[in-house]
């Protein structure tokens, strides 16, 4: 089967799940090679990435490639499309990996499709687009294809794989150069799973009705291991902080579950959300256009709702 490349996404040696979703990925399409860029390699990352189906691990654990800004990647990536002709490489469609990918795209004159939710064979990748207005099949036709992948949008499976390591030495040039990072600040995480890549996602609207109510929406996201999001209209009045909007200018999610609470569905928020594989909304306006998104809803007021909700979740643990 024809090789397909994965770029690692890693902090501190730590696989991310999202690297996880994409090598089960690779596997439907071909044979999956996973590309370790800077520092951090450890034994059991090694073991993480075969357990997943990483038939080779290409490490290029040289510190240049982390010390300058996203273009040191790209040519590692170009370099390997180059001397292995993959059939394709995946990338996660975070900010980082999506501008990987476009210079990867311009060195090696090739297509890029992001934001892709899945792949099919002939690497026909399914999309939403225009603000999650418009659902569309596309594929690449000139090069090879290159293809970011919303987190949470693959289920991931264990199946394990050769891991079979290969150095790889890149000389990164002076134009990739040209941004170093000076410094780095570790930012406090919470006992929370982050909100791009959580499972179980529980967000709250206008309907909230201020910062201190956001307690109810914290509170039933903690009985259920859940990220916590927001609406543009919560952050926008300054009830939660915007690094956790969800929605056409936020963060996109495609978790298992999505909770809607008090979030009317103006088309902004749901092209953030609406690949999620099962939506519940609880709103008191039956006309809410979130109704019509929603596999399962509740008319009736959060603020009852929500609490109600959480005690019957913490009952069943």
């Amino acid at each position: 089967m024809s090789e397909i490349l994965v770029l690692v996404e890693h902090v501190e040696g730590q696989v991310k799940k999202v690297t996880l979703e994409l090598l089960t990925l690779a596997r439907k399409l071909g044979t999956p090679s996973a590309v370790w860029a800077g520092p951090g390699y450890s034994p059991d990352a090694k073991a993480r990435l075969a357990e997943y189906g990483a038939e080779k691990i290409y490490l290029a654990d040289s510190a240049d490639i982390s010390d300058y800004v996203v273009a040191p990647k790209a040519e590692l990536l170009a370099q390997l499309v180059s001397e292995k002709s993959p059939a394709a490489v995946l990338v996660a469609a975070t900010a980082e990996a999506k501008e990987i990918a476009g210079r990867l795209a311009i060195k090696i004159d090739s297509g890029v499709l992001t934001d892709v939710v899945g792949l099919q064979d002939g690497l026909v990748a399914d999309q939403s687009i225009f603000g999650g207005g418009v659902n569309v099949q596309s594929r690449v036709t000139k090069g090879t294809p290159i293809v970011a992948v919303r987190p949470n949008s693959t289920p991931v499976e264990a199946a394990a794989g050769a891991g079979a390591e290969e150095q790889v030495s890149v000389t990164v040039s002076a134009a990739a150069k040209g941004a170093k990072v000076v410094d780095r600040v570790k930012e406090e995480k919470g006992a929370r799973p982050e909100l791009t890549e959580a499972a179980i996602v529980v967000s709250g609207g206008r309907g909230v009705g201020s910062a201190e109510n956001f307690s109810i929406i914290e509170k039933l996201a903690d009985s259920l291991g859940a990220a916590v999001g927001a609406s543009r209209a919560a952050t926008d009045a300054g009830w939660y902080p915007h690094q956790f909007q969800v929605g056409q200018t936020g963060k996109t999610v495609s978790p298992q579950l999505y909770i809607a609470a008090g979030i009317s569905g103006a088309i902004q928020h749901r092209a953030g959300m609406q690949t999620a594989k099962t939506i519940i909304a609880i709103n008191k306006d039956p006309e809410a256009p979130i109704f019509e998104l929603a596999d399962f809803g509740v008319v009736g007021d959060l603020h009852q709702v929500v609490p109600q909700l959480t005690d019957e979740v913490v009952k069943r643990k």
